[in-house]
């Protein structure tokens, strides 16, 4: 009963979608309208200027509300007030997957568009040393490896670090670069930690609070999805470190720097090469119910696959391209829009 009701609400939402594009009435749409990722932004902005530019068709609109916040909006629900596209610094989760479905969102298709790393930067002239997880765990997590966070001055944490007070600039939870920051780095740093092996299997819930919740007490200050406020924040302040997308220290290394992780510099070949333990995939999420009727959706993908090569125009603001395997994937999917499944996303 439920099934169907949610079958019939989607369809409703579908003709009613289609009827106020084709009449031109009040309700219609006739741009595109994509939401998410802070750090897929600058890039489908670029793809969005080539696209009017190209087809004469009205700007898409490109909203930055966090890969979180995006994927809430774009599984609402189908229809002309909802996006058609979701932008997105880590893939879907299940349950966000869940909730699409359950909204009648249950056809969209999932194109990786390129690769991006976190970086750690600092100002020109500012702060400078090796980065590890460890050291990044210890420094922001809330209670690093269940103790008490104590750690003021980074030598705290290691005496043969700088004497200077831990303050890092960052994404805030509702973030793709938060959820990439935690899997990517706070994750090994504390699985690395004594006894947390144990406590994993013991108690997941704790091992995972302990592991991923960050402190609240001014070390770590969360600057919301506009990425380019952390870069004028750590420039501003030669003690302070920011964690954002690579392609913002690309576009301001007349301005910052990036720190070293394991010895690894973030650079665009050691993302390409996943030789930075920051590197990580970018997306765009489409809903398939929206293809035919919101005017130039098609073409927009198109202008997508278009951009994201080797030599294509997003190389040029940081993206580093995919792998050739990855990519014969994504450009058959922007054309043939293969739905994800829940199998998919295990």
């Amino acid at each position: 009963m439920t099934l169907n009701f949610r079958n019939a609400a989607s369809a409703i939402a579908l003709v009613a979608l289609a009827a106020c594009n084709n009449t031109g009435g009040g309700e219609a749409r006739d741009s595109i309208h994509a939401v998410g990722s802070s750090t897929v932004y600058p890039f489908a902005t670029r793809v969005a200027e080539a696209y009017t530019r190209n087809t004469g068709n009205p700007s898409p609109l490109i909203e930055s509300t966090g890969t979180g916040g995006g994927m809430a909006l774009f599984c609402a629900g189908v229809g002309a007030d909802t996006p058609d596209i979701a932008n997105a610094s880590r893939r879907m989760k299940p349950g966000e997957f869940e909730t699409c479905v359950e909204n009648g969102v249950d056809s969209v298709t999932e194109i990786q568009v390129g690769m991006d790393g976190i970086a750690f930067a600092a100002a020109n002239g500012g702060i400078d040393f090796d980065l590890t997880p460890e050291i990044v765990y210890r420094a922001i997590a809330a209670s690093p490896y269940g103790e008490e966070q104590t750690a003021e001055m980074w030598s705290d944490i290691d005496p043969s670090l700088p004497e200077k007070p831990i303050l890092v600039y960052g994404p805030p939870a509702t973030s793709g670069t938060r959820d990439a920051l935690v899997e990517l780095v706070l994750m090994p740093g504390c699985e690395a930690g004594e006894g947390m092996a144990e406590l994993e299997e013991s108690d997941e819930d704790a091992f995972e609070a302990i592991c991923t919740e960050v402190r609240t007490d001014g070390a770590y200050v969360e600057q919301g999805e506009q990425d380019n406020l952390i870069v004028q924040k750590i420039e501003g302040n030669a003690d302070a470190i920011g964690v954002f997308g690579y392609s913002y220290l690309e576009e301001n290394l007349d301005r910052i720097h990036g720190l070293t992780v394991n010895g690894v510099e973030p650079t665009y070949e050691n993302i390409s090469s996943f030789n930075y333990i920051g590197a990580r995939p970018l997306f765009i999420y489409v809903k398939n119910a929206h293809l035919d009727a919101i005017p130039g959706l098609r073409e927009f993908i198109t202008e997508w696959s278009n951009s994201w090569g080797s030599d294509g125009p997003l190389t040029a603001v940081g993206l580093v391209p995919n792998p050739e395997d990855v990519m014969a994937r994504s450009n058959a999917a922007a054309s043939e829009f293969t739905p994800l499944t829940a199998s998919d996303l295990q």
